[in-house]
């Protein structure tokens, strides 16, 4: 399944060990933002790993895209949607 994690994350160093962290899940597409294609057991893990992280003063925000959505979805300007032929080794 194709994911879209965004952040907002006031601490400089939490913020750096959550975009850390996201790099092992997915690619970054904008400063505060990953996509990431995830079995459900990856985003298991990644959901762990951030609830870790996070506290009450953080938002991360992880939207799940069905393949039809997946499909429609749009980029504008540079960049492009992730795609499978990236392997993320944890």
């Amino acid at each position: 399944m194709f994911y879209v994690v965004s952040y907002d994350i006031p601490d400089d160093r939490k913020r750096d060990k959550v975009s850390k962290a996201l790099l092992d899940f997915g690619a970054r597409v904008q400063y505060s933002v990953f996509e990431c294609i995830l079995d459900n057991k990856l985003l298991e893990k990644m959901t762990s790993k951030l609830t870790m992280m996070v506290s009450d003063e953080d938002s991360v925000r992880i939207y799940a895209l069905c393949a039809k959505c997946e499909g429609v979805a749009k980029v504008l300007g540079k960049g492009k949607l992730s795609k499978d032929e990236d392997v993320f080794i944890l």
